[in-house]
């Protein structure tokens, strides 16, 4: 069996013509891929958009102890979300001895609370005032949702 320049020529051509679709193949399964972690980059950036969105109709309330001068303490409630929090309340699950219940009374539930805003109330602190107190925040959010949390300041 002898090969001519023409049959010579045909055996290049199918080896390329192999070469080119094996090459075709591979490529195709690189896009696949790509298109595949698109899609999943896709949907992780609208989970974040969604959270986000979430996030910006939340408040973050909170409380801590200030200590103003040498001994004069006030219990600091306040809002660090992006939403206004609505019908904010205030308890105190483990028993109050140190803020005034004439204060949270007179204070207590508070209409609104907006972003950065803050409400203080005076803190009775003595020898035997206990040093962790137990505070619990009820409010609603901008979207409706009741929201509560519990937060342990410390003097």
């Amino acid at each position: 069996m002898s090969i001519d320049l023409s049959g010579g020529a045909a055996i290049l051509a199918l080896g390329l013509s192999c070469y080119s679709t094996w090459k075709t193949l591979q490529f195709n399964t690189k896009q696949e891929q790509l298109i595949e972690s698109q899609r999943q980059l896709n949907a992780l950036l609208a989970d974040k958009e969604a959270s986000e969105l979430a996030e910006g109709k939340r408040a973050k309330l909170s409380a801590a102890f200030m200590k103003l001068g040498s001994s004069k303490y006030r219990l600091k409630v306040f809002n660090q979300g992006q939403a206004t929090a609505r019908d904010v309340r205030i308890s105190f699950p483990a028993g109050n001895e140190v803020v005034l219940q004439s204060e949270v009374d007179a204070k207590f539930p508070l209409e609104t609370l907006d972003r950065f805003q803050s409400v203080e109330l005076i803190a009775v602190v003595g020898m035997r005032s206990p040093s962790k107190l137990t505070v619990q925040l009820d409010w609603l959010d901008e979207d409706g949702s009741d929201r509560s949390k519990t937060v342990h300041p410390t003097l």
